[in-house]
Formats: structure tokens, C-alpha cells, sequence
């Protein structure tokens, strides 16, 4: 039997859904907002999502361990969803689903991750379930929320208003 490794990161934005599912699905901006992303940038677009490469920081103290990977990104605003599907790096073969619904306080964000583990033979699992879920995929996923929402709710650089400043 498989076992699989499971996070999920929520928060609450206090900020109209639309807006923050703008945010949320512009990852080309995150490096704008989100100090530990490194690059955000399509390998491949199409309609509704394409091929993203992706690069991050993951702190521990001083010290800031470089991570990567590649994904397909499918953007359903109808069911409020951004979806990924990692197809490169170590975490290959991860589904991550954001769902963003609206609440009593504002937007309501959680990110699910979703993983068999790495394909290394006898540690795999182990290795997602004690180290790679909980200390990187987690401690990313936490960051990212945290700068998104700091970005919405305090519009830094007006990175929530369309091209010519106004609300979308």
C-alpha cells in the first residue's frame, strides 16, 4: 500500500475573492511580493494556465536552502481553483490545489499538497512524511500565504489593481 504525504495550509484574507484570486494566479509577480521566491516564469503558456518554472527560498535561521521545480498550472476561476501538477524537480508527481471561496471575514485560501514521495527506493515516504512535507513544502506554502496576504490587504505596490491602477 502507498501512502501519501499530505499538507494544507489556510488562511483568511480579508479582501474580496476576486482580487485575491488575481494575485494568487499571477505568479510571474510572487518575486514582486514574496521575498523568497527567486523566478517565477512560464515555460509554456495557453489558455487558462501553462508550464511554470518555479524557484524559492526556504529559510532556516540564517541559512536559505535554494528549492525548484516545474509545474503545469490550470487556472479554473469559475471553481475558484488554481491547480498544479509538478512534472520536474524532487517533488515530480505532486498535485497542489489552491481553492480560494468566499467567507464570513474575506477570502478564505487554503493550499493542499498531495504526494506519493520522491522515487527513492525504501525512504521515499519517510522522507516526504518527516522532512520534505512538513519542513519545505509547509514552510513555502506558509510563507507564500502570509506574503499574499500581506500584499492584498495592504495593496503593496498596487499589485491587487489592474494595469492602470484601478480595481478589477
Amino acid at each position: 500500500m502507498t501512502t501519501r504525504m499530505r499538507t494544507v495550509d489556510q488562511t483568511v484574507i480579508r479582501a474580496p475573492v476576486e482580487r485575491v484570486f488575481r494575485v494568487a494566479s499571477d505568479v510571474e509577480r510572487w518575486p514582486d511580493i514574496l521575498s523568497h521566491y527567486r523566478w517565477v516564469r512560464f515555460l509554456q503558456r495557453r489558455e487558462g494556465g501553462g508550464t511554470v518554472e518555479m524557484a524559492a527560498w526556504r529559510p532556516f535561521g540564517p541559512l536559505r536552502y535554494p528549492t525548484w521545480w516545474v509545474s503545469e498550472m490550470t487556472v479554473d476561476r469559475r471553481a475558484r481553483e488554481i491547480r498544479y501538477r509538478h512534472v520536474r524537480g524532487i517533488t515530480q508527481g505532486m498535485d497542489v490545489v489552491w481553492q480560494i471561496l468566499p467567507g464570513r471575514a474575506g477570502a478564505e485560501v487554503t493550499i493542499m499538497h498531495d504526494w506519493a514521495g520522491p522515487a527513492w527506493p525504501l525512504v521515499g515516504a519517510l522522507a516526504a512524511d518527516l522532512v520534505i512535507g512538513p519542513i519545505f513544502i509547509h514552510g513555502i506554502a506558509a510563507r507564500t500565504l502570509a506574503g499574499i496576504k500581506r500584499a492584498v490587504e495592504h495593496d503593496e505596490r498596487g499589485f491587487s489593481r489592474g494595469p492602470t491602477g484601478s480595481e478589477m
